[in-house]
């Protein structure tokens, strides 16, 4: 991606001509949101396709991706009851039963019965899903960086500063990552 110069502005885009389209057909509209909420969300199709290629690189989904970036940044001994990695990753316990059946299968997680609870489960990381994890998240740090670049660092620190107050007017930030 080229390195963007701050003070030449970017070329007119799509959401340009939607926004322009809607103003003719409906000017008594405040059509201005889509210019923000059309362009995040066509950049946040974007970036997803980006990242997806990365873990795919390693064998993973994203979802898959997402389980073991969770179980690995909890620190030794790498574990979680499904339950936390479901409200950790955003996903239904129904949907981590299935991506930790398929981690597991791959040799990646394992499940075995808590030590405090003879009724609860807990996963684990094994070394390969250490490895894996490992270096998949090297790859997606460097993918992201590679990403962010196409913005100066004044504007990449501005949007992070802008998106972190839009987000929590949605959502209550976790106690623990």
């Amino acid at each position: 991606m080229p390195t963007p110069d701050p003070h030449r502005p970017p070329p007119p885009d799509r959401l340009d001509l939607v926004v322009d389209a809607w103003r003719r057909e409906r000017p008594d509209l405040d059509v201005r949101p889509q210019q923000v909420v059309g362009r995040l969300h066509r950049v946040a199709n974007h970036l997803t396709d980006e990242l997806v290629a990365v873990y795919a690189r390693h064998g993973l989904t994203e979802g898959e991706f997402d389980v073991l970036a969770t179980l690995r940044r909890v620190g030794p001994p790498y574990e979680r009851s499904p339950g936390d990695l479901a409200e950790h990753t955003l996903v239904t316990s129904g949907g981590m039963t299935k991506r930790v059946d398929r981690l597991e299968r791959a040799g990646l997680v394992t499940r075995r019965v808590s030590d405090t609870d003879a009724r609860a489960r807990v996963v684990g990381l094994t070394e390969r899903g250490r490895e894996v994890i490992d270096a998949a998240f090297t790859d997606h740090m460097a993918n992201e960086r590679r990403l962010l670049d196409a913005l100066t660092p004044a504007d990449a620190d501005a949007l992070e500063r802008v998106l972190r107050t839009w987000l929590a007017s949605f959502e209550t930030p976790p106690a623990t990552a």
